[in-house]
């Protein structure tokens, strides 16, 4: 190293005295740092802070040293026990350990890709090859990302946006479109995740959408493809596909996306392990609540068809209502998803109904009614009463994400259908107080969900406040006792003295809509007023305050 007179790098960044006559210099062998002369000197000017930045250059040039480490070791190329020591200071057994842990103990029964004893084989040689490595790094970063999965057990300097740029990055430098594994699949669903827990949906879809392109590469969409091969990759194959089945047609729905895998294998079956009976038996209802929703539901929900009747919609409603059976016998975490997207479910083929005018005052049939909602709200709040705040938790911001769905449509229909305020039985504002404690008590819900959803209801109940008062018991929500949901309100049954209720033809409705579009079209709210045509001659209760709305997101 030639000796030049001006200071070393680290001492320049520090703004400290540096012998550059000797190399390295004091400084640098104190500090620990790598005593460079790299930098290109700059015109003098004003400085910046003096503040001390010791730590800043010691975690930059550590990263810089980790990621030529791992990359050779990765490679296959020969590196000394300590560059293997410093491979694993970013993602360490501790760190894959906890998370391996907190996976099977918490979503593995809805998420069953993953083999124990398979994984933990591979965690002992996580350097032989760039997908092994990845697919840890995308677990624990998706782990970690989620709100409420944080862990007192990991080293605070590592997080879950750190692992996952660190997979970004690891994965650059392999070509795993042409060389795809079951691995570099599972990576790209759990790039998804930390994507949609991060609200960074355009990038979620795009990897999403990778994972299920990779399926079709590797011909997981044909049953042939399991009839060979190892047995236990067989069948996580088998259960991976179905997995982005179900999270393709959610994603789907929420964000009006379209599908590009279909039911065109065998589900699988409680016999595929003896020990994993309760949990896929789970797995196989969750599969089954969102085989419905197919290419023709989603291009009605996408407005791209619109040859749906009213008989249609109406068995689908009963074929949701009886997917699952009265008592599961799964674990509770595996209850509260399955429950809550049942609900969901109920209420988004309800907003396709009423979006196509399918809707009657009169109608013989629950689901065709306006005040179905409240009836969904009844059986969702009477679900989230019997589970424990943890086991709906762990699901993350997208079991957050649906309560908000359904405490927004109940709102819209809390607006336009009279609800008997003198009585003393448990109602739909119940159900909304409960579901605004729920929202925003569940990590994630109360910066994100919470401002929208109070906004909303000051618009459309300006009379009820925002206030929440605490958990309602569970017996409040007997569903056999709710005044409310004796039937559908008929134009006539809506009194004189309800000054916030009246009635409207379809084309009322229609115009009102309309012009409330047109008068604020920057809404707060994450939902969008459809206009589609209803019925011109029907009578509709309408709310004096803004309308009746049928709501779908955006």
């Amino acid at each position: 190293m030639p000796i030049v007179k001006r200071a070393c790098d680290p001492c320049h960044r520090r703004k400290v005295k540096c012998n550059g006559q000797e190399y390295p210099c004091k400084n640098c062998l104190q500090s620990g740092l790598t005593c460079t002369f790299n930098a290109i000197p700059q015109k003098k000017g004003p400085k910046g802070s003096r503040a001390k930045v010791i730590s800043e250059l010691r975690a930059t040039q550590r990263q810089s040293e980790l990621a030529i480490k791992v990359e050779e070791g990765l490679h296959g190329i020969d590196t000394s026990p300590t560059s293997s020591v410093m491979a694993r200071e970013l993602l360490s057994s501790g760190i894959i350990d906890v998370c391996i842990e907190k996976f099977f103990a918490n979503l593995y029964p809805t998420m069953p890709i993953l083999h124990r004893k398979s994984l933990q084989q591979a965690a002992m040689s996580i350097g032989s090859s760039l997908d092994t490595y990845c697919l840890f790094s995308s677990l624990c970063a998706f782990m970690l990302i989620q709100p409420g999965r944080e862990s007192p057990n990991i080293d605070a300097r590592v997080s879950g946006t750190t692992l996952l740029e660190e997979t970004l990055r690891v994965r650059r430098s392999c070509d795993y479109v042409e060389h795809t594994t079951l691995d570099t699949v599972t990576t790209s669903f759990f790039l998804f995740g930390c994507y949609f827990g991060l609200n960074k949906h355009n990038t979620a879809w795009f990897y999403l959408r990778e994972a299920t392109t990779l399926v079709q590469n590797l011909g997981m969409q044909h049953e042939s493809t399991y009839q060979s091969g190892d047995r236990t990759e067989c069948l996580r194959g088998r259960r991976l596909f179905w997995l982005l089945f179900v999270t393709e047609r959610a994603y789907a729905l929420q964000r009006h996306r379209p599908l590009t895998l279909h039911a065109t294998i065998a589900l699988p079956t409680i016999d595929d392990d003896p020990d994993e009976t309760t949990a896929i038996a789970g797995f196989i209802h969750l599969v089954n609540l969102f085989r419905p929703f197919d290419d023709t539901f989603i291009g009605l929900w996408n407005k791209s068809r619109d040859d749906c009747s009213t008989e249609w919609l109406s068995r689908l409603q009963q074929q949701l209502s009886k997917a699952l059976p009265a008592r599961h016998d799964g674990t509770e975490n595996q209850v509260a998803d399955l429950r809550t997207s049942q609900q969901w479910l109920r209420m988004i083929v309800w907003q396709l109904s009423i979006s196509n005018g399918y809707l009657s005052s009169s109608s013989a049939q629950p689901a065709m009614t306006f005040q179905y909602p409240i009836e969904i709200a009844r059986d969702l709040a009477t679900v989230t009463g019997q589970i424990s705040h943890r086991s709906m938790e762990v699901h993350g911001i997208g079991l957050v994400e649906k309560l908000f769905d359904v405490a927004c449509t109940l709102t819209d229909v809390m607006a336009c259908v009279p609800i008997n305020a003198t009585t003393s039985k448990v109602g739909p504002r119940d159900y909304l107080h409960q579901f605004m404690r729920l929202v925003s008590t569940l990590g994630g819900g109360q910066s994100r969900f919470v401002p929208l959803l109070q906004a909303k209801i000051r618009e459309t109940l300006p009379s009820s406040g925002t206030s929440m008062p605490l958990a309602l018991p569970l017996a409040a929500f007997d569903d056999s006792t709710d005044e409310d949901d004796e039937g559908p309100a008929s134009p006539d049954s809506i009194q004189s003295g309800s000054p916030s209720v009246t009635v409207m033809t379809g084309l009322e409705m229609s115009s009102l809509a309309i012009s409330a579009l047109r008068q604020n079209p920057t809404t707060t709210t994450p939902l969008c007023c459809l206009t589609t045509t209803l019925p011109m001659e029907t009578a509709y209760p309408v709310s004096a305050a803004g309308g009746f709305r049928a709501y779908q997101r955006c």
